[in-house]
C-alpha cells in the first residue's frame, strides 16, 4: 500500500506524472465507493474538504517559522531594510523546502507561501521606490513571477489564488497610473471599479476550470479552487458595493436592495457549484448593507447584533437544507452545466 508522501515523492524523481497520479487517486477513491451507496459518495463530496491543519504540530511548526522570520527581520532591520525583506523572503523559501516540500504540511505550506510572496511584494515596493506610483505595478508584477515560481516547485494550492491576486494587482495598478492623468480623473474611479469587477468574474471563470476538473474532489485541484473561490466573491461584490455608494454615506433602501439581490444571487451560485466558501468570503458585506439599512429606523449597535442573528440563522438553516435544497436546484440545471459541478441526490 503506497502512501501520499510516496506518490509525491515518486513525482518528484520524475518516476510518473502528476497527472497521472491524480487520476490514480480519483480511480481509489471511486474504488472504495459502494456501488449501492452513491449517497454516501455525494455526501463526501458536499463536506467541500479541504487540507489545512493535519494536525496541532501544524501549529506548532507555523508558530515557530512566524518567531524565526520575525525575528530574523527585526534582527536585520537595524543593518540594511532590504537585505531584512529578502532574508525574510529567502529563509521563508527555506523553511518551505523541508516542511512543504518533504513533510508534506499544509498550515505551515500556506503560511511560508504568504510569507514569501509577502516578503517578496514588500523587497520589490522598497527596492523600486524610487519609481513613484510605478512601484506597485513592479512590485505586483514581480510577486506573481514568484507565486509562479513557487507553485512550479512546491505545488501548494494556495499558490495559485496568491498569484491570481498579484496578476490582478498588477492589471489594476497598471491600468490607473496608464490614465492617471487629470482630464481622467473623474471617471478614473469608476473605470477601475468595473476593472477589478471585470477580475472578479474572471478569477470565478478560473476557479470552475479548476473544479470542473476534479468533480469528486479527491485532489490538489479542488484545494486551488477552494483558494480561487474565496478571492473571486470579494473582487465581485466590493466594487458594487462602492458603485451604489454604501461606503460613501449613500445609503439608501434601493442601494441596499442591490446588495442583497447580488448575495442572494451568489448564494443561488454557491449551491450549484457546492463551494460555501464562494458565499462566505462576502458574507461580510451584506451584514454591512444590512446594518447600515437598520441603523435608519434606531440604534447602530442594537441593529447590527439584530442583523447577524438574523444573518446566523438563516445560514444555518440554509446549511441544514443544503442538500435536499442543491438536489432540487442542480436537477434543473441544463446538461451543459451539470457537468461542471459535482452530483446531487
Amino acid at each position: 500500500m503506497y502512501t501520499d508522501e510516496d506518490l509525491n515523492n515518486a513525482v518528484d524523481k520524475g518516476i510518473f506524472t502528476a497527472s497521472s497520479v491524480d487520476e490514480f487517486r480519483r480511480d481509489q477513491h471511486l474504488a472504495k465507493q459502494p456501488e449501492n451507496q452513491s449517497t454516501t459518495k455525494v455526501a463526501s463530496v458536499d463536506e467541500e474538504n479541504i487540507r489545512l491543519i493535519g494536525g496541532f504540530n501544524d501549529i506548532f511548526i507555523v508558530i515557530a517559522c512566524a518567531l524565526l522570520l520575525f525575528s530574523s527581520l527585526w534582527a536585520v532591520k537595524s543593518v540594511d531594510l532590504r537585505l531584512a525583506l529578502a532574508t525574510f523572503a529567502a529563509l521563508s523559501w527555506a523553511l518551505a523546502e523541508f516542511f512543504v516540500l518533504k513533510r508534506k504540511m499544509a498550515f505551515p505550506a500556506i503560511m511560508l507561501l504568504l510569507a514569501f510572496i509577502g516578503g517578496v511584494f514588500q523587497l520589490s515596493m522598497t527596492v523600486f521606490a524610487s519609481l513613484g506610483e510605478q512601484a506597485i505595478v513592479a512590485a505586483t508584477g514581480i510577486s506573481a513571477l514568484a507565486a509562479y515560481c513557487h507553485w512550479r516547485r512546491f505545488n501548494v494550492p494556495i499558490t495559485i489564488a496568491a498569484g491570481t491576486a498579484a496578476v490582478i494587482g498588477f492589471i489594476i495598478s497598471s491600468f490607473v497610473s496608464a490614465f492617471a492623468t487629470p482630464e481622467m480623473l473623474n471617471v478614473l474611479t469608476d473605470w477601475a471599479l468595473v476593472v477589478i469587477l471585470v477580475c472578479g468574474i474572471l478569477t470565478f471563470v478560473f476557479a470552475m476550470y479548476w473544479d470542473s476538473s476534479d468533480l469528486q474532489r479527491v485532489t490538489n485541484r479542488t484545494d486551488t479552487a477552494f483558494w480561487l473561490h474565496l478571492l473571486s466573491a470579494p473582487l465581485i461584490i466590493h466594487p458594487v458595493f462602492l458603485m451604489v455608494g454604501i461606503l460613501n454615506g449613500d445609503e439608501s433602501i434601493g442601494s441596499i436592495a442591490v446588495i442583497v439581490a447580488l448575495y442572494i444571487l451568489m448564494s443561488f451560485i454557491s449551491l450549484i457549484i457546492d463551494r460555501r466558501a464562494f458565499m462566505v468570503s462576502s458574507l461580510v458585506y451584506v451584514l454591512y448593507a444590512l446594518s447600515s439599512l437598520m441603523s435608519m429606523y434606531g440604534d447602530v449597535g442594537t441593529n447590527f447584533a439584530m442583523t447577524g442573528v438574523a444573518i446566523g440563522a438563516a445560514l444555518l438553516l440554509l446549511s441544514a437544507l443544503w442538500h435536499p435544497v442543491r438536489g432540487k436546484i442542480v436537477v434543473l440545471l441544463p446538461s451543459a452545466i451539470k457537468q461542471l459541478v459535482p452530483d446531487a441526490k
